[in-house]
């Protein structure tokens, strides 16, 4: 219910911000994990200051790459399994009236509570209005930062306002180390216990806590300054509080009836794996020495933001488009704050659930595929330093490879730390409560990612010295890994790629063989033959620039580089008797199932092999999957480029049945990832506009809505949010880096009226403007060489500060092709 005397209540609603009113115990989860505030350095979920881990709230921080390793024996097997570590809590802070209890909801009546997620600024305000026990009212007022201007600071304001009694006031300020790993129910019986060697300390109003983690040995280190700013009132007194497992103050002051007492709570967090320091403490005591007051931290942290705002400029036109706008922007908004310059600095990779949560242990999969091409256009220079995280596990990936009697490298399906595979060998079934086998780690379609990472990063920067000096060296061991791989049958004369999983992950083998893999996915299968057919281009596009002596420490030759080519065109691609791609070899063999039966039973069919497994079935025996598969080529490439590489492959590919096998696959799919949908919804652009729109709005709100029914409390799902965006920057717009030019060749659903937005190609700054019957393209100043852009087909040279519009044909009506489908174009 509104407060009248709330000012957030008073705030038009509108694509900045995003808010909550009430309590809702079944979601406060969610939204802790939409509503938390990082900078790529640390992140702390959007749980209330005084909030607990009570099965209903879950406060807690995290840094960017900080993991530890812990032992758990389960259902009588031994593990190890590294998790991102729930950081000491620097949230703490609540109040009292003397001898009564510390503020909670289970004691006190909450008459009024407002959250609102400002998105543009990236603060969180919060009022409440509550009554304790004697109905005495006290109203509430907080501000909170987590500063993207100086990585290591964060910041609470609270305003308290005594409303009809007046009387003394206790108010504590914590840090607690007495946090365990907790936000994911399976993980349950696992060890969760990280931290350990808690030390304590006060210096006037300052307090610091020290802990390590137990086995990768990383100290923490945190300080924090909380001060007072009470007008006209009488001095109050700061008293020391410790304990075992925590610090802090307990502040005693006098409160009148109307007048509001500020206190600031600022704090500083170190570990030892930050760079320039000599030691955790005593970085954090020179920062939180060193912090301004509250207002100066809030200035710089929203300058920051407005410079970040520039770089990530997308609008959408149309009419009543604000709730699309806003959850593009609450996207937008979770993928810079959880990847930024801080993240690169901290040598972490790309979490698939963020850090806003312990889903999936923190651990980095194979989303950087869907997030790098959304920051190659806005912030190339990250997307390079990211890419770094990958060369720096380069070794680790070669042993990998090496253990399993291979050549080259192959990198893990989830990766942690050090680049090991972290994948478990078992997950646990909430539905039947049983353990389940996990044969994941067989998704070595992860090193096909990474070499379509390094090769449009090179297409959008043309930065030749990343090439020479870490993406050539990636290529290279993942082309000699699937050259290795590959075997030559003489029967066919075609290679053979056996035993792998493809993305659809509910076949980790075939009916009578589980988990040994399946045969000649069509997708690993395809981009094998591109990424060895690239890494020959980066061969040849290195051998004139000074780099003989990388080609000869790699030990590269013609007669390798021969060979490369050989299987890139012999590799074998399965097809269905209806001459449709298959997802791989024998999938027209298995089962069809009724997922209609299915949604009628369960309703989400998502995870359908949870569901087959309660009932002492598979999915293996059915032709379904859990998402995209062999459509993640017409995904990753253009109809054109998939035609190619067929025919280059020696088959007569008929870009005429793309359709038809959208449509085959998207019968047979339960979108048990949130990445599903925005797959699909890339793909029907180009022959169902309407149905695109309409995943593309599922996937926008699949997050805000926690369609998968209670994961997004465990983390929002990163590469879903920065692939909705690229649906619209690159999708709709039919903008792609291909062969030294960048091509546009828009096809926007009816929907929407115009896209406008930035994006930054080989060192130009392009203001684009689509439409459906115009294109303009600004190229802001710029000193870099001319550029070749692509528009419709007709090719312009753009230097800085020069200008095209380009008038385009009035559209037929809807039910052609979509934006990048030159082949099907009206």
């Amino acid at each position: 219910m509104a407060d009248p005397q709330c000012r957030l209540c008073r705030l038009p609603a509108n694509e900045w911000l995003l808010g909550y009113e009430g309590f809702e115990p079944a979601h406060e989860g969610t939204r802790e994990a939409l509503l938390a505030l990082g900078n790529g350095y640390q992140m702390t979920r959007g749980a209330a200051a005084e909030a607990t881990a009570d099965g209903v709230h879950y406060p807690a921080t995290y840094i960017a790459g900080l993991y530890n390793r812990l032992v758990s024996d389960v259902d009588g097997r031994r593990r190890v399994d590294e998790s991102i570590v729930n950081l000491p809590n620097w949230l703490p802070l609540t109040f009292r009236h003397p001898g009564g209890p510390w503020y909670s909801r289970a004691l006190f009546h909450l008459a009024h509570h407002h959250v609102v997620l400002n998105l543009r600024q990236g603060t969180e305000q919060r009022e409440m209005l509550v009554r304790d026990p004697h109905g005495r009212r006290t109203r509430i007022v907080q501000e909170r930062i987590v500063s993207m201007d100086r990585p290591h600071l964060a910041c609470l304001r609270t305003v308290i306002t005594a409303v009809d009694w007046a009387g003394p006031l206790h108010v504590r300020s914590l840090l607690d180390a007495r946090v365990t790993n907790d936000n994911v129910a399976e993980y349950g019986a696992l060890a969760r216990h990280h931290l350990t060697d808690w030390v304590t300390g006060h210096q006037g109003e300052t307090c610091w806590l020290t802990v390590r983690t137990t086995q990768s040995r990383i100290r923490i280190a945190l300080a924090a300054r909380t001060v007072l700013h009470q007008q006209d009132q009488p001095v109050s007194h700061h008293h020391q509080v410790s304990d075992p497992g925590y610090v802090g103050h307990e502040i005693h002051l006098t409160m009148t009836p109307g007048t509001p007492v500020t206190i600031d709570k600022i704090v500083a967090t170190y570990t030892s794996r930050d760079r320039a320091i000599s030691e955790p403490l005593d970085a954090a005591w020179g920062e939180i020495g060193d912090a301004p007051p509250f207002p100066a931290v809030r200035d710089a942290h929203l300058l920051a933001w407005e410079h970040l705002w520039r770089r990530l400029y997308l609008r959408l036109g149309g009419h009543d488009l604000v709730r699309e706008q806003r959850a593009l922007n609450v996207h937008l908004f979770h993928v810079a704050q959880s990847l930024s310059g801080y993240t690169a600095d901290a040598d972490a990779g790309v979490p698939a659930r963020g850090w806003h949560g312990e889903g999936y242990r923190g651990h980095v999969f194979w989303d950087e595929l869907f997030v790098f091409p959304l920051l190659n256009l806005r912030t190339p220079e990250l997307t390079r330093a990211l890419l770094l995280y990958r060369y720096r596990r380069l070794p680790q990936a070669r042993r990998h490879a090496r253990a399993l009697g291979l050549a080259g490298a192959l990198f893990p399906w989830q990766s942690g730390s050090d680049g090991r595979e972290e994948t478990p060998e078992r997950f646990h079934n909430p539905l039947s409560q049983r353990w389940m086998p996990d044969h994941s780690r067989r998704q070595h379609h992860v090193n096909l990612a990474v070499a379509y990472n390094v090769w449009q990063y090179y297409q959008v920067t043309d930065d030749i010295d990343f090439l020479a000096m870490y993406g050539a060296e990636l290529l290279v061991d993942i082309a000699r890994f699937w050259a290795a791989i590959a075997s030559h049958d003489p029967q066919d004369d075609r290679y053979h790629i056996r035993g792998m999983m493809g993305p659809d992950e509910f076949h980790d083998g075939y009916p009578d063989r589980p988990g040994s893999g399946i045969d000649d996915n069509a997708y690993v299968n395809v981009m094998t033959a591109w990424a060895l057919a690239r890494t020959i281009d980066a061969y040849r596009i290195l051998g004139g620039h000074h780099t003989d002596d990388l080609l000869r420490r790699l030990g590269v030759d013609d007669q390798e580089v021969a060979r490369w080519d050989h299987i890139s065109r012999r590799l074998y691609v399965p097809f269905l008797p209806n001459g449709l791609l298959s997802q791989f070899e024998g999938f027209a063999d298995l089962d069809e199932l009724d997922l209609g039966a299915y949604r009628d039973r369960y309703g989400d069919i998502g995870r359908l092999d949870l569901i087959l497994e309660t009932e002492g079935d598979h999915t293996n025996r059915y032709q379904t999957s859990k998402q995209a598969d062999v459509l993640m080529l017409l995904y990753l490439f253009s109809a054109e480029e998939v035609t190619e590489l067929l025919h280059r492959l020696g088959y007569d590919f008929d870009p005429a049945t793309i359709p038809a096998t959208v449509h085959h696959y998207l019968d047979r799919t339960t979108h048990g990832s949130t990445l599903s949908r925005v797959v699909h919804s890339w793909v029907l652009a180009r022959t169902r506009r309407s149905q695109s729109w309409h995943l593309l709005r599922d996937a926008l709100s699949a997050d805000l809505s926690d369609i998968q029914g209670g994961t997004t409390r465990q983390g929002i799902h990163l590469g879903a949010m920065a692939g909705t965006a690229d649906i619209l920057q690159r999708c709709y717009t039919g903008l792609e880096a291909r062969g030294d030019a960048l091509r546009l060749h828009p096809q926007l659903p009816h929907t929407l009226t115009h896209l406008d937005f930035d994006a930054r190609y080989r060192g130009h700054w392009l203001r684009i403007h689509c439409s459906h019957d115009l294109i303009s393209v600004h190229a802001l100043p710029t000193a870099a060489p001319p550029i070749t852009v692509i528009i419709d087909g007709h090719p312009h040279i753009l230097t800085g500060e020069s200008h095209v519009r380009l008038r385009l044909p009035r559209e037929q009506p809807p039910g052609g092709a979509g934006p990048r489908n030159h082949v099907d174009r009206h």
